[in-house]
């Protein structure tokens, strides 16, 4: 049984930086891309960025690129997404994802895991 559980979210000034945090039990994850996904009132669950967590290969979403650095500890199971530069548009509830076979990284739908999410509010 997955479980992913986040925690770091919080309330930061425009241009501040927060760290995420998405502690990961279960089973082995050698073949599993682990995800963050955001989602605000106004929009569906959007792609933020992933990892896959043998190779350490990462994606981004265009709007985070250059801002966001996601990273995993494998000894501690943890995925790590540091953030940087935030900007207002960055509010919303952070979501760790944790899926195998994942086919397009970028798509909520392919993950079958997922944790409670964390608010992140970054004021202007």
């Amino acid at each position: 049984q997955v479980q992913l559980v986040e925690s770091g979210g919080g309330l930061v000034q425009a241009g501040g930086s927060l760290r995420l945090s998405c502690a990961a039990s279960g089973p082995p994850f050698s073949d599993y891309i682990m995800g963050w996904f955001r989602q605000t009132p106004r929009k569906e669950r959007e792609f933020v960025s992933a990892i896959g967590w043998s190779g350490g290969t990462t994606w981004y979403a265009d709007s985070v690129k250059g801002r966001f650095t996601i990273s995993r500890d494998i000894a501690k199971k943890t995925v790590y997404l540091q953030m940087n530069s935030l900007k207002p548009e960055d509010t919303g509830v952070y979501y760790c994802a944790a899926g195998r076979r994942v086919v397009v990284v970028s798509t909520w739908s392919s993950y079958g895991y997922w944790g409670q999410g964390t608010q992140v509010t970054v004021s202007p």
